[in-house]
């Protein structure tokens, strides 16, 4: 039987929301061991002068506590 625990990040990219959910789950695979999925929560766009500077993403990012 395997435990698996939740935490929510976010992360942001001035690519696109494909981008800074990449960059959310490399960054987070440093810190966490056993990462086995992640949720979208919610996406937001950051405006500076009328126009989109950056993708921002919430993730539930979800892994298997090690005993």
């Amino acid at each position: 039987m395997s435990v698996a625990k939740v935490t929510e990040i976010s992360a942001t990219s001035p690519t696109s929301f494909d981008d800074a959910v990449k960059q959310g789950i490399e960054r987070a695979s440093k810190s966490l061991r056993n990462i086995t999925g992640a949720w979208v929560k919610d996406q937001n766009v950051m405006v500076e002068n009328g126009r989109v500077s950056a993708y921002k993403v919430n993730l539930a990012v979800t892994f298997i506590l090690e005993d």
